[in-house]
């Protein structure tokens, strides 16, 4: 009995597909953060953040984030990242931006740009601790008493 050959063209999308599949997965996997003097930036998947230090305004702990809308994102097991609407701001259309790795922690909130809300906390809570720290050391840079 006689086998039919698959076209070489069908293998190779095959392949490329799970190539492709395997860099969403790890790109989505963890909070990538990048510190440069002046602003910090905050990249998980197709999610991008650029936060200039001069416009923080507040930043502080909270154990859970509030109750909102998901625009876009997902949320699966511990990890929640997207563009989220707060219920009580439906009127005003605000929109928060969540990169959170693990639930269970405490999560950064940053308020920038007067109102602008931003919740992050990392798979490791050592590194959202620092990354408090360095925020906390930005804003007190940023804004003396």
């Amino acid at each position: 009995m006689a086998t039919k050959k698959r076209h070489w063209f069908w293998n190779l999308l095959i392949v490329l597909t799970i190539i492709l599949c395997g860099l969403a997965f790890a790109s989505h996997s963890k909070n990538w953060t990048k510190v440069t003097p002046d602003k910090l930036q905050l990249l998980s998947g197709f999610y991008y953040k650029e936060i200039p230090f001069q416009d923080l305004d507040s930043i502080g702990w909270v154990e859970r984030i509030p109750p909102m809308k998901r625009l876009n994102g997902f949320s699966a097991f511990e990890k929640g990242k997207g563009l989220y609407q707060e219920f009580k701001d439906s009127l005003t259309d605000k929109k928060v931006h969540v990169y959170v790795d693990n639930f269970e922690q405490q999560k950064i909130k940053v308020v920038y740009l007067d109102s602008q809300k931003l919740y992050v906390n990392l798979k490791d809570s050592l590194d959202t601790i620092e990354l408090f720290d360095l925020l906390q050391s930005k804003l007190e840079i940023a804004a003396p008493n």
